[in-house]
């Protein structure tokens, strides 16, 4: 019986010309997929794939609010207790923000990252199964296939994080994970374990870390060598494969200055930054004004949704960042926003809360397009320091003091250590990453519960949910029941 996931490839029957892989054809509009026999015929029509799934990333699914990565990076922060909803508004996030979408099988925010991950897994299969067979050049061929396998490895990581319980460095997880999908077939896949899933996802790294070696990127959308170690860094961090997690994303980071703290202030919008490492670019012809990422996250695009409900930080997160520190002058207390960047506006439409963020900002109140940040190298200075402080490493301090420096002129070395310098990495992560897409993800990593209370959390507006303990079994979404009646080898999880 064919399985829900291979229903949702995207095919496009275009016939498509043999064309090199020159920088100008790699920033031509990308198509979302093609057929897999003109797409495998040269190594430059397998870039034709890889454009294809760097679109998924951010295209529109059927709704505005599901704009690919960009809303489950969304989705991951209002699960948390860092980005508070203040007010209904048109509706949008709350009742994820709620814990309603994810723990609701037939829901369709709950569906979202099923449907889209596994296009790109089984179009990054197009590119991992043909690459052999395509004529051209093996630079070119590399290039293609290395992106794949790491396009894979993360979607395989992203979903064994939403929909199977978390990995457990000290267990066998020998839990129930996620179909494991690395062919082109069309039969129902049953869940292979957690286990079994983070193996093939290393695999795919370490194979993507290889192929993407001397690949020079025309843009930052696109994965090389450096964005590969940066996501194997994250795995193992995950994994408490702490050494590994270290070495990768000193590695990964390398070439890629932190900003200083005007560009810090500016907006999170240009992915030519040069901390950057990899980026979603909204161009004019793709973008979709109602479903880009600042649509639902900026402080200024006069949306419905942002005038009425602007996302702010949690008030006792804030008041724990030095005012020294950039980052706690993008987040305003009053939410009169007077510091805003050069040719910023806020209208009188937009509703004022305290503490809404100017994090990230849209170009205008009426264009709603902003670059995407999928890794920036703060994070890699986070893994580095966090994983070498679980090693109990003398370094640890040393690797934090960059990132924190250039954050805040008067930050010192920190003198912990142990626990106590685990505990600083973490709420410096917490203060850097803020709202892009990874609260939820280390909440269950570090099995700690959701706890919104005695904040600015509106309870009534989120159903009331302020506190969910760690191992619940509402950490695990639901499989979505269309899978379920598509596929029968393959079982639910609790609720």
């Amino acid at each position: 019986m064919k399985t829900n996931i291979i229903s949702l490839i995207l095919v496009v029957t275009t016939v498509i010309a043999s064309t090199s892989c020159s920088d100008d054809f790699l920033e031509q509009t990308p198509t979302d997929a093609v057929s897999a026999e003109s797409a495998t015929a040269t190594t430059g029509n397998l870039f034709l794939v890889i454009n294809g799934i760097h679109r998924l990333l951010y295209t529109r699914q059927n709704s505005n609010g599901r704009g690919g990565i960009s809303a489950m990076m969304i989705q991951n922060e209002v699960l948390g207790e860092d980005m508070v909803m203040n007010a209904r508004a048109n509706g949008w996030w709350i009742n994820m923000a709620s814990w309603n979408d994810h723990t609701n099988a037939t829901d369709t925010d709950d569906r979202h990252a099923w449907r889209v991950l596994y296009k790109v897994i089984k179009n990054a299969n197009i590119v991992i199964e043909g690459a052999e067979n395509a004529v051209g050049p093996d630079e070119e061929r590399n290039a293609a296939l290395g992106q794949a396998l790491a396009f894979r490895a993360f979607a395989h990581f992203q979903m064994v994080q939403l929909y199977a319980q978390r990995y457990d460095a000290a267990g066998s997880n020998s839990q129930m994970g996620i179909p494991l999908v690395t062919d082109n077939s069309i039969e129902g896949k049953p869940r292979a374990t957690v286990e079994e899933v983070y193996t093939q996802i290393n695999a795919d790294l370490d194979a993507a870390i290889t192929r993407l070696e001397g690949y020079e990127r025309s843009n930052t959308s696109h994965i090389n060598q450096n964005v590969a170690m940066g996501l194997k860094a994250r795995v193992s961090l995950v994994q408490g494969n702490y050494a590994i997690a270290a070495q990768m994303a000193a590695a990964a980071r390398e070439a890629f200055p932190l900003m200083d703290s005007i560009t810090y202030a500016s907006g999170f919008n240009d992915y030519t930054i040069d901390e950057w490492m990899w980026g979603g670019h909204y161009n004019e012809e793709q973008g979709s004004t109602f479903t880009n990422f600042h649509a639902w996250v900026s402080r200024n695009f006069s949306s419905s949704n942002i005038r009425g409900n602007p996302k702010s930080i949690n008030s006792l997160l804030h008041d724990l960042i030095p005012v020294t520190d950039v980052r706690s002058a993008i987040f305003d207390p009053t939410g009169d926003h007077l510091n805003l960047p050069p040719g910023i506006v806020i209208s009188s439409r937009h509703q004022r809360f305290p503490y809404t963020n100017q994090k990230f900002l849209a170009f205008s109140t009426g264009d709603s397009r902003g670059d995407v940040p999928y890794m920036r190298a703060a994070e890699m200075y986070l893994i580095e320091a966090e994983a070498k402080a679980r090693l109990g490493e003398a370094d640890a301090a040393d690797a934090l003091f960059p990132l924190a420096v250039a954050r805040d002129a008067a930050y010192v070395l920190s003198a912990n250590t142990g626990q106590a310098l685990v505990d600083e990495i973490l709420l410096q992560r917490r203060w850097e990453l803020w709202g892009e897409g990874f609260r939820f993800f280390d909440l269950k990593r570090l099995n700690m519960a959701l706890d919104r209370n005695g904040a600015n959390h509106n309870a009534a507006l989120i159903n009331n949910i302020m506190f969910v303990p760690a191992g619940d079994v509402r950490w695990q979404w639901q499989i979505p029941q269309d899978e379920l009646d598509a596929n029968p080898a393959i079982k639910q999880n609790p609720s």
